[in-house]
């Protein structure tokens, strides 16, 4: 007796159109994520396209967010592979719904309403909090570093750039003196495009002291946060030099190891576990309910001290309430972010040094602050308090890179950098919460 098969005819046409919504689960990500959309406030996408009239018809800005929206809590934020999704994933098609926007399509909507699309987040975070997922309760905060879109190769220090400028301006000048002769006379040297060749130094010479005026407009600012002036100058040149190895350079004049790049002048050369890179300093705060990013921020500083104020204000402002205790580890720490805090209603729990290391004694008279957090991390009740933070925040930064796998951002420039951090992590709230709430 032949075996019993079921059904299967690849050729047969559907005679009647499915529902898109049968073509996915219930519980898929992407119904989660259509609904959540069509119930926020869009009207600053739509306004863009007000008046246009119907000869230029662009494509819905609901269904551009959902894709976009999508791509970035699945893990594809090229828009020619979400051009190519369109095609081939079936969630992807059932969110655009038949329509099918070219790679160029994507990536301009994406570039015009980046800071559309970044206030977004707030709602999510509203809309989290309406769900019960955000309680303010407790938060933690922490810092993650990740890849600005730089090369580390297409950086360079204040001193090479010195050189560099000397040996580009020696170059132009033998060209132009190679020009001259070969006006006169001809010449038994190779071919070459003298003119091109004169341009291209030039560009780069541009380019140099482009980089070279940053840094200096860097560290004059610098200089200036730490109470020097030009002034200073004027004394040491009269024989009233001031100690300190800041002093041994000019006001305004970078160390030489001081670096810029060209690509994204706004990156900064970072340490990280895979070496020195490009990177910029994303902060996130996260409620402890349900590990719900309530605040996200971005720096160009490695360090994460000083960062701490901005981040409950962030908080406050994104949810209008402030948290009841806030957990940050060492990095966090200083005396002049606790005076900062003193009148805070929030409760700080930070840490004094790494853990598991020996703490040096702190002096109260000098550190008054810091010795109280010394020793109030003591208490039993305080320290059980701060042994959640790593469960609390350290998650959900992680999901940013492995799970989400966002790693590089595709933006250049911190303004849009940080309209593109706010974008992921409300993409991943979404995707905690139609976890959470399935």
């Amino acid at each position: 007796m032949p075996t019993s098969y079921l059904p299967y005819e690849p050729n047969q046409d559907l005679l009647l159109p499915h529902s898109l919504r049968e073509w996915l689960p219930e519980d898929h990500l992407a119904h989660y994520i259509s609904e959540t959309i069509e119930a926020l406030d869009l009207r600053a996408f739509y306004a863009r396209y007000e008046d246009g009239g119907a000869r230029n018809q662009p494509f819905h800005p609901l269904m551009m967010v959902k894709v976009l929206v999508y791509g970035y809590a699945t893990g594809v934020f090229s828009s020619r592979k979400i051009a190519k999704k369109l095609h081939e994933d079936v969630a992807f098609r059932v969110l655009a719904a038949g329509n099918f926007p070219k790679h160029r399509t994507i990536c301009d909507f994406r570039a015009l309403h980046l800071k559309e699309l970044a206030e977004l987040f707030v709602q999510v975070v509203t809309l989290a909090r309406e769900c019960g997922l955000v309680k303010l309760g407790t938060i933690a905060v922490d810092g993650t570093k990740l890849r600005a879109n730089a090369s580390k190769h297409k950086a360079m220090s204040y001193e090479r750039m010195q050189a560099a400028q000397v040996e580009l301006r020696g170059q132009i000048d033998a060209l132009l003196a190679r020009a001259a002769r070969e006006d006169k006379a001809a010449t038994d040297e190779p071919e070459r495009d003298i003119p091109a060749e004169i341009a291209r130094r030039e560009q780069r010479l541009v380019a140099i002291r482009a980089a070279q005026a940053r840094l200096q407009a860097r560290q004059r600012e610098a200089d200036t946060k730490r109470g020097r002036g030009p002034a200073d100058d004027d004394q040491a040149s009269g024989g009233n030099k001031k100690a300190g190895p800041a002093f041994k350079r000019a006001f305004g004049e970078p160390p030489p190891k001081a670096q810029d790049n060209f690509t994204d002048p706004d990156s900064r050369i970072m340490k990280t576990s895979a070496g020195f890179e490009q990177r910029y300093n994303g902060q996130t705060a996260v409620d402890a309910q349900a590990q719900i990013i309530v605040a996200a921020e971005l720096t160009q500083c490695a360090a994460d001290v000083g960062e701490l104020p901005a981040m409950i204000a962030a908080v406050e402002r994104n949810t209008g309430v402030a948290p009841q205790v806030a957990l940050a580890d060492a990095g966090y720490r200083s005396e002049a972010t606790l005076v900062q805090l003193s009148h805070s209603p929030t409760e700080l729990i930070v840490a004094i040094g790494r853990e598991g290391k020996r703490q040096i004694g702190i002096k109260s008279d000098e550190l008054p602050l810091t010795a109280a957090m010394a020793v109030k991390l003591g208490t039993p009740e305080s320290s059980a308090q701060y042994r959640r933070r790593k469960a609390i925040v350290e998650a959900p930064n992680a999901w940013i890179k492995h799970i989400v796998g966002f790693r590089q951002f595709s933006f250049r420039g911190v303004e849009k950098v940080r309209c593109e951090f706010k974008l992921v992590c409300a993409a991943l709230n979404l995707r905690r919460m139609a976890t959470m709430t399935a």
